[in-house]
């Protein structure tokens, strides 16, 4: 089994039923990752060291991406987290 990168926010069985049951996604906890790490790079570093400190921990992503990555705004209402129900 994975090891659950979102301790602080979910208990290791609940991750490890959101994993067995698909309902949740790598690329979306990646993002969620990249983001607390660059909050966290912010307050030691410039805007531009701590991108390229998250670009060197993610060689195969694309400066642009993480910035999209980064700044996205997301909509808690948009039809994509709502479709379990």
């Amino acid at each position: 089994m994975v090891k659950n990168p979102l301790k602080s926010y979910i208990s290791d069985s609940v991750f490890e039923f959101l994993v067995g049951n698909n309902l949740l996604s790598e690329r979306g906890v990646r993002d969620f990752k990249i983001k607390q790490e660059f909050k966290a790079l912010k307050k030691e570093y410039p805007t531009h060291q701590a991108l390229e400190i998250i670009h060197s921990r993610y060689p195969y992503l694309q400066y642009d991406t993480i910035r999209k990555i980064i700044y996205r705004k997301i909509k808690i209402n948009s039809p994509e987290y709502f479709y379990l129900f």
